[in-house]
Formats: C-alpha cells, sequence, structure tokens
C-alpha cells in the first residue's frame, strides 16, 4: 500500500494571526512535523526579513525594548513543527486553478489549502507632497527603526490620524523628544471608540501633556524645502504647520490583492470575502485577520477577531470544523499617552430605547457613560481618564448589571452613596435581619477590614448577597481603606481584573501588560510577577504559550515555582512526585527508597497520601526527577498555586461500607485537573460512603459516594481557618460530576484573587452557594460550556513540567552552578556565581541592561538564596525580594527597604567571560 501523501499548506503572512494559526494547527496536533507523518506539511511566506512579532507593542521598541523581545515565533518552534518559513519572499501570485503559489523569488508552489494573512497596509492620503523624504506610515519594525533615525535631525513632528494608531504615533514622537502636533479630520479624536464627552476628556488630557490636537481639518499638502524634504503641513483651515516629518496614520486598507487579481471574491470596500469558516469563494482558500471581510460584512482592525479567525480555520484544517466566526467584540482598553480610553459593547446605542448615564469631572479629565436598555440590560459604554471598571463592566454587556450603574461610574468613595448617613437601626441586610448599627459594631470591636470579616462576625451577605456593596460603604464611612490593586506597579487592577485581561485581548507576557495597563514602573515586583505568571500558566493552552519556564515567564516565578520545588528554611529543597489518589506499586516506593538514599534525602509521608523527599541541592533536582520519571512518576506541583492533591479513602475496593470505588474517582480527579494553576492551591477528597474517612468535607473539592451516585461539596479546608465544605449537589453520575467540577474551577480561576482559597473565596461572593448554584448549574451567566471548553483544552494541553525542563537545554542550564561572568544572565532573573576570589554572589540584570553583584546569602535565614528571588523596583528602585519571607533589598546599595540596619555586601560586577 503507498504511503499517505502528507498535505500541503501555505500561509500567505507570517504576522501575529499568521503566528496564531501554526499554534492553533501545532495545539491541535495538525502539522506533521519534521519528519512528516499526519498532519500538514506548512510553507510560510513572509514579506518581511523578520519573523512574526507582536506589532500590537511596537510603540515599546521607542522606549527600549529589544525588537527580539517582541518576537512571537522561535526556531524551535518552527523546526519541531517542520515549518518552512521562507522571509523575505513573499507571494507574488496565486492562481487557484492550478492551486499554486508564485513568490518574489520565482518559487512555484503547490498547495492543498491556502491561507491568505497578508493583513493591512497603511492609508496614506492623496496630498501632494506625500512620498517626501520626512514622510513615514507606522506599521513594522522598518517603519520604527527609520523614523528613530531621522527623529535624531528633527524637533517638530505631525502626525495625521487622530484614532487609535495615530494617538500611538503621537505618543512615539513624544517619546522621541519632538514637539507633537496631531491632526484628525473627524471631529472628534478617536471618532470609531468614544463619543464627545470621551474625546474632548481625551483631548485634554493629552493637550495637558504638550500635544497640540487639530480635529476637524485635513491635510492639504506637505511642504517642502528647498532640497526637498518635510518642511511643514498645510492644512484644510489654511493653517500651516511647521514640521521636520509627517507620519500618516490615517486608517488602513486590506491587503486583498493577491485575491482581486486570482479572482477570488472582494467586499465593495476592500477585504477578501470568507464565509462563517473563513472559507473565500475558492473552498481551498482562506483568509484571516485584516485582509478579511468575514461574514457579518466587518473587516476588523484589532487583533483579537483575527486570532478567532486564526482558531476558526484551525478547527476547519484539523479539527471538527464546527467552530465559526459570524461577528467578533470590539470592546477594547487602551492607554494611549498615559491617558486611559477604553469603549464595549455598543458605545454608540442610540434611539429612545437608550437610557444615558453619564458620569465626568473635566478637572481629572474622567468621562465615563453608560448605556442601558429597556429592560435595564448594559448596551455599552465608553470610560476615559480612569477605566478601572473596565473589566467589571465589560462581562456584563447584554445582561442587567448587578447593581446600581452609579456604583461603576462614581469614584469608589462614592460607590454606594447615602449608606454612610443611613441611621444605626436601619437593616443593611433584611436575608439575616443584620443593621447597620451591629455591622458598624463588629467593625469596632473586631477590626474588620473586609467584607468577609463582616460575613463571618455578623452572617450579613451571606444570603442573596444583594447587601454587599451597602456593606462595602459602611466598612468604607468607618475609615477602613481598601487597596483597589495588586500593587504599585497596578494599582487598579485586581487578580481577577489581570485574569480578564489576559484571557480576552490575549495577553502573552509580563510586559506587555505592564505596559499596557501598569503604573508606567515595568519592573514588578514579589506580589504582581508572581500573579501573572499564575495566570499565565492557567491560559498557556488559550495563549499559546508553552512552559511555565520558557522565555520570560522565568523571570516571573517565585522560587519554588522557577525550581519546580519547595524552598526550605536551609536553602535545600524538597521533591513532591505525584502519586494520584494515593496508590502506588511496590516497584516505586522502592525508586523513592533508593533516590532517597542515593542523595541522602529525608523522606515523610504528607497528609494528602504522598511521599515528600527533603535536603535536595537545586543542583541535584534534575537528576532526581530523572530517576523518579524513569520509575513512573510526574511531578507533583506541591510547590505551585494548583492542585496539589486527591485523597481517598479505600472505597468499594476492599470496604465493606464503601458505595463507591472512590480510589479510581481520585485518581481520575487528580489525573484530569493536574497542573492547573489556580489563585491558591486546590486540595481534593473521595470518600466512598458517608462516614467520610478521606474527610472530602474539609477539601475545596469533596466528593462523597452515595447510593445513588455523589455527592459533590465545595469550598472546605483545614488550616489555621478550618470550614466544612457545602453541599453543591446531590447524586450526580461520573459525567455529571466531572462537567460541574470543571466549571467550578474555572469559575474560581476566573474570580478568585490573589492568594484567595476557595473557602474565602465562597464567603466573598454575593450569595455563597446559591449564586454558585444559579452560575454553574442553572447557567444564570451563560458561561458553563464555554468553562468546560476551557478545562478540555487545560487538560489537553497538560505536559509534566519536570519532564518539560529536562527537554529544555536553557531551562536545564539554570540549575547548573556558574563561575564568574555576566552573559549567562537572563533580564529580570538573578543567578549564582562564583566570583574570582571565591565569593558566593547573586547577579541581576534588568531590562535596561544594567548589572548588579550581591551577597547570595540570606541575612535573615543564613541560606544562600538572594540569586533565586525576584528581582523587581519599589518606589524606582532595583530591588531583589528574598525567596524565603520576601523582605526586599535595594541591588545598588545592599541595603534591606524592610530593615534598614540589615543589608546586603555589594559586590563588583565581574566582567563578560572570554
Amino acid at each position: 500500500m503507498a504511503a499517505q501523501r502528507t498535505p500541503k499548506l501555505v500561509l500567505i503572512g507570517h504576522g501575529m494571526v499568521g503566528q496564531r494559526l501554526l499554534e492553533a494547527l501545532a495545539e491541535r496536533d495538525g502539522l506533521a512535523g519534521p519528519g512528516g507523518g499526519p498532519g500538514w506539511s506548512v510553507t510560510v511566506l513572509a514579506e518581511e526579513d523578520v519573523p512574526a512579532y507582536d506589532r500590537v507593542h511596537l510603540s515599546s521598541v521607542f522606549t527600549g525594548t529589544a525588537p527580539n523581545q517582541l518576537a512571537l515565533s522561535t526556531p524551535e518552534f518552527l523546526a519541531s513543527h517542520g515549518i518552512d518559513l521562507r522571509l523575505g519572499d513573499p507571494a507574488e501570485q496565486v492562481d487557484t486553478a492550478a492551486r499554486t503559489v508564485t513568490t518574489t523569488s520565482g518559487a512555484v508552489l503547490g498547495y492543498d489549502a491556502l491561507v491568505l494573512a497578508t493583513g493591512s497596509y497603511p492609508f496614506v492620503p492623496p496630498v501632494p507632497g506625500a512620498d517626501a523624504p520626512g514622510c513615514f506610515t507606522y506599521r513594522t519594525l522598518y517603519d520604527v527603526d527609520a523614523l528613530t533615525a531621522y527623529a535624531e535631525h528633527a524637533r517638530t513632528g505631525v502626525v495625521i490620524g487622530g484614532g487609535l494608531l495615530g494617538l500611538e504615533a503621537a505618543g512615539a514622537l513624544r517619546t522621541l523628544r519632538l514637539a507633537t502636533h496631531v491632526v484628525e479630520f473627524a471631529p472628534r479624536l478617536m471618532p470609531l471608540q468614544v463619543d464627545d464627552g470621551g474625546a474632548a476628556a481625551l483631548r485634554a488630557t493629552i493637550e495637558s501633556m504638550g500635544v497640540a490636537v487639530r480635529t476637524g481639518v485635513g491635510a492639504v499638502e506637505v511642504e517642502t524645502d528647498d532640497a526637498g524634504t518635510v518642511s511643514g503641513l498645510r492644512l484644510s483651515s489654511g493653517e500651516r504647520l511647521p514640521a521636520d516629518l509627517v507620519v500618516f496614520s490615517a486608517g488602513v486598507r486590506p491587503r486583498d490583492r493577491l485575491a482581486r487579481e486570482a479572482g477570488l471574491a472582494v467586499g465593495d470596500r476592500g477585504g477578501v470575502a470568507v464565509d462563517e469558516h473563513c472559507r473565500t469563494s475558492d473552498p481551498y482558500v482562506y483568509a484571516v485577520g485584516e485582509c478579511a471581510q468575514t461574514a457579518d460584512g466587518q473587516v476588523y482592525g484589532l487583533v483579537a477577531p483575527g486570532y478567532q479567525m486564526a482558531e476558526t480555520v484551525a478547527d476547519r484544517l484539523a479539527g471538527d470544523g464546527t467552530t465559526v466566526f459570524t461577528g467578533a467584540d470590539t470592546s477594547t482598553k487602551l492607554k494611549l499617552l498615559g491617558a486611559d480610553v477604553a469603549s464595549f459593547g455598543d458605545p454608540f446605542a442610540a434611539g429612545p430605547q437608550a437610557t444615558e448615564i453619564v458620569f465626568s469631572d473635566g478637572r481629572e479629565g474622567v468621562y465615563k457613560k453608560l448605556l442601558l436598555g429597556p429592560e435595564g440590560q448594559l448596551l455599552g459604554g465608553i470610560l476615559v481618564g480612569d477605566a478601572g471598571a473596565y473589566g467589571s463592566l465589560k462581562p456584563h454587556a447584554g445582561r442587567r448589571l448587578p447593581a446600581p450603574p452609579e456604583a461603576f461610574l462614581l469614584p469608589a468613595t462614592e460607590s454606594a452613596p447615602g449608606a454612610e448617613a443611613l441611621p444605626d437601626d436601619a437593616v443593611v441586610c433584611s436575608c439575616h435581619n443584620v443593621t447597620k448599627g451591629a455591622v458598624a459594631g463588629a467593625i469596632a470591636e473586631h477590626g474588620l477590614t473586609d467584607l468577609g470579616g463582616i460575613k463571618r462576625c455578623t452572617r450579613a451577605g451571606t444570603g442573596c448577597g444583594g447587601c454587599a456593596n451597602t456593606l462595602q460603604a459602611v466598612l468604607d464611612a468607618a475609615g477602613v481603606r481598601r487597596p483597589r490593586g495588586l500593587c504599585a506597579h497596578f494599582p487598579e487592577l485586581s487578580r481577577p481584573e489581570v485574569y480578564e485581561l489576559i484571557r480576552t485581548e490575549r495577553i502573552r507576557s509580563f510586559s506587555e501588560l505592564a505596559e499596557r495597563y501598569g503604573s508606567g514602573d515595568t519592573g514588578g515586583c514579589a506580589v504582581c510577577k508572581p500573579v501573572v505568571a499564575n495566570v499565565l500558566g492557567t491560559l498557556a493552552p488559550e495563549l499559546g504559550l508553552r512552559h511555565v519556564l520558557a522565555g520570560e515567564q522565568a523571570a516571573l516565578q517565585d522560587s519554588n515555582d522557577l525550581f519546580l520545588a519547595n524552598l526550605q528554611k536551609d536553602g535545600t529543597y524538597s521533591v513532591v512526585p505525584r502519586v494520584p489518589g494515593g496508590e502506588i506499586s511496590a516497584g516505586q516506593l522502592i525508586a523513592i527508597g533508593e533516590v532517597a538514599r542515593e542523595h541522602g534525602l529525608y523522606t515523610k509521608i504528607t497528609g494528602g497520601q504522598r511521599i515528600d523527599l527533603f535536603g535536595a541541592a537545586k543542583e541535584d533536582l534534575p537528576a532526581i526527577w530523572r530517576r523518579l520519571i524513569a520509575a513512573g512518576f510526574e511531578s507533583g506541583q506541591a510547590y505551585g498555586k494548583s492542585l496539589r492533591t486527591v485523597k481517598s479513602c479505600i472505597g468499594s475496593r476492599f470496604c465493606r461500607f464503601g458505595q463507591g470505588d472512590s480510589v479510581q474517582l481520585a485518581i481520575d480527579l487528580e489525573l484530569r485537573y493536574r497542573g492547573l494553576r489556580a489563585p491558591h492551591k486546590i486540595k481534593g477528597g473521595v470518600s466512598g460512603c458517608l462516614r467520610e474517612c478521606a474527610e472530602a468535607r474539609g477539601k475545596d473539592i469533596g466528593v462523597i459516594a452515595t447510593a445513588g451516585g455523589w455527592n459533590l461539596y465545595v469550598c472546605g479546608n483545614g488550616g489555621t481557618t478550618p470550614r466544612h465544605a457545602d453541599l453543591l449537589a446531590s447524586d450526580l453520575s461520573a459525567a455529571g460530576l466531572f462537567a460541574l467540577i470543571d466549571r467550578f474551577l474555572m469559575y474560581y480561576v476566573r474570580t478568585g484573587e490573589r492568594l484567595e482559597r476557595t473557602s474565602a473565596w465562597l464567603e466573598r461572593l454575593g450569595g455563597g452557594t446559591a449564586h454558585l448554584r444559579e452560575v454553574l448549574i442553572e447557567d444564570s451567566l451563560g458561561i458553563c460550556a464555554e468553562l468546560e471548553e476551557q478545562m478540555e483544552r487545560h487538560v489537553a494541553a497538560y505536559r509534566d513540567e519536570w519532564q518539560a525542563v529536562l527537554d529544555d537545554p536553557a531551562a536545564l542550564a539554570r540549575f547548573e552552578p556558574h563561575g564568574a561572568g555576566v552573559e549567562f544572565l537572563e533580564p529580570g532573573r538573578g543567578r549564582e556565581a562564583v566570583l574570582p576570589d571565591g565569593t558566593r554572589a547573586a547577579l541581576f540584570r534588568d531590562g535596561d541592561g544594567a548589572v548588579y553583584a550581591v551577597g547570595n546569602r540570606d541575612p535573615f535565614s543564613g541560606a544562600d538564596v538572594i540569586a533565586d528571588g525576584i528581582m523587581g523596583s519599589r518606589d524606582g528602585v532595583p530591588v531583589v525580594a528574598s525567596p524565603m519571607h520576601k523582605q526586599e533589598f535595594d541591588l545598588r546599595t545592599g541595603v534591606c527597604l524592610d530593615d534598614p540596619e540589615v543589608g546586603l555586601p555589594v559586590l563588583p560586577v565581574p566582567p563578560a567571560s572570554r
């Protein structure tokens, strides 16, 4: 029998959407690989001479980001999937009859499927002088280089276009220290995203930063000097602006030339016409991203819809073909020239059916507008100057708000106006008849600082949850200050908002998040970096990320996650292999014993039915992992904020009272949810009968067998504040049980705060278990299917983290000791080195390339661990946080910022090795 022919896929364009298509195919095992086999053999034709990069953050190159830091693809990814990337050799012609593509170099490639991902090109108005030296567009790395070089000899720049791209270009000119003007033909800035009120607030903020804005006028002519270079811009109003350079950023147009010349259908206003599967008028040709006119007649200029189109085509080529693209949410949140701008839903809904609710503060440059439908549903909104409520509002588009709209518009201290003026005998919680006086008294007596404390002491807020805003207002009136965000680097973002931004906007790195939504100091700290690392780990299957230690992610991890083991007080590590359900073979027990004996490790059986090996040196961890993996073990992830164990009794296998096979169910649960990173650790338990020998009701997920199936309990825990889990559902089948746990865990992952166990999370949620039933069983938010699908992607993408390090030489190198030298340093991550005089130093390199050297011994614990701490910044000072107890040290002076009497020795920075 002849070997099956490998189908050929040609991808024209290697931008962000084209790269996402490749990743989506790889996630579906849809690529043949270097040795052939099932899947597509892919050739990518790229116009630029560099692989795909993050065009959304092109502006960051002006502020020091190296171009290679924007890279979205790696040689390893391309090689491991057998992808033939041809840089600088774009497609010149498509012959749909012969199914061939001819490139600029003359190469002719046959295809079984062709994907057009050619993107868009900048629109340059047809004005005289637009092609003179000193005129630029702003779209590629080449544009950035050319603009930067030209700006060295310029003093004034003009941007034509006051939309999203235009304001980004204005920010770039300002960074290049040019006097900057913005000219917008429409009567207001960002006419597609904000209304007149929002544009006025945005304009005021931008002009306060020294950028001159002109709206309602167009460019008539680019004037030139005797040498033919730009000298000014003539406007339709008759005004002349002196200018040394002009940037055209007046929108984009779909690059559909290839499709037109090939006879494919295109839209009236451009764009390759595609159906709901992103298939063109030729069934063998697809189009994605900005070059496509989608089934709803739109051409989307945002990257998120392009990613959705890429997923659709990948599903068509390597999946079941059920995914469709019929339109996209164009909600967006940006920071332009230092101003927050966000819009969501339909921000321009009009007519008698739409009610406007507006908050405007001209002094602060803040404008907020919500549009409500006749039934009170949120139609859309605009936020300028203060977009802190975006993460809370956007998910409710199309639904009724959970609180009065004013609570989302007014400043935080006025979120429930009037509550502080209520008399003490006013009932603030009707479910439990709790008065304002009782709540205020409990706050004063017990020093309560949050809603969870009020609920524990008074039961207020544990019923329907409708009084949560009022309770918060009582807290505020008592002078209790509530922190808004994670830390000083993200003062306006909570963990759920960070999660939602990363998920919906497909943010793939800490630096991208910090640049777009941070406070301006992108150094990060020991609080925000691990949170972002955790969220990126959770969303890795959605974002196309690999291992938690790949690339920049390594610089975000706390020491436990960095070395995939638990740091102990002496600087050694403990190793905990996974033992699902507590089931272990005799051979595995022997292997653990041999490893412990050979490496001199102390062993202890844990309360989670596993065996912990203590005292491992960091450099010995890979060797220990190899031995354990060979015996059939994998990482137990005892180091991560993730699923730890699912404990079980012996169940019906041996117990005369057992009503269900608790061991097998515990194994199945642990193997399904292993690797899932969450706001805090997750523990499970399965008991085979109501005698509850596995103590399942003391776990985050507790399952108890009954005569009718399985009962599911949630949100229990032991520890310093023990709590019995609550019954969520009864007599479930195995399939129903897994579906409900899928939803529960993903909902917790989405909405939990930093280091918030499920027990505290439930208390904070309005409505308690009743709310969980509404969301997870009755599907009140319409997200159950989405949560289940997300869990399925997590399960499909799981890979043992120990094995992943062993397979990655770069990750493996972090465990090896180094001599003196700085060339091995990664930005934002420390490494231990031995200086020529024998001193053990901790070396760090920041994002700007500055290198610091301090002693490696933690002065509080005496352990040599400083190099393993998280590097960040505090009030602009470069610091490292000790991995032991998070004290921060100034890397310039060695002084402990938490205890100035203690410090680290500052050491000479060693030269690069020769």
